[in-house]
């Protein structure tokens, strides 16, 4: 639940980032998280040497990349561009944390 938040939260911070309605931003969560459970291990494992080279940058990248991804399956849920998807991670990040924050 916390998770739909988060994106509603970012969808108002960040202009790139476009959803319809509160169903296909609740839809886009649980999409992304679905994605962050299945293939984010999987990805991190193969990409694991490239991951220890950039010193972890590789990971926003992965992060960003399952943003893009859950934007294509998800109708109502647009991103412009893949720098969008980053700032999109990166901005996911610190809302969850005060969110969880607040929860506690």
């Amino acid at each position: 639940m916390l998770g739909v938040f988060a994106i509603l939260f970012t969808f108002f911070l960040l202009r790139g980032i476009h959803a319809e309605n509160i169903t296909a931003a609740s839809l886009a969560a649980i999409v992304l998280g679905i994605f962050n459970i299945t293939l984010k291990p999987i990805l991190f494992i193969l990409t694991l040497p490239l991951t220890f080279i950039s010193l972890g940058f590789f990971t926003l990248l992965i992060n960003a990349s399952l943003v893009s991804l859950t934007s294509l399956v998800v109708p109502g849920f647009q991103i412009d561009n893949f720098l969008w998807a980053i700032l999109f991670s990166l901005t996911l990040i610190p809302v969850n944390y005060a969110l969880n924050k607040i929860v506690e």
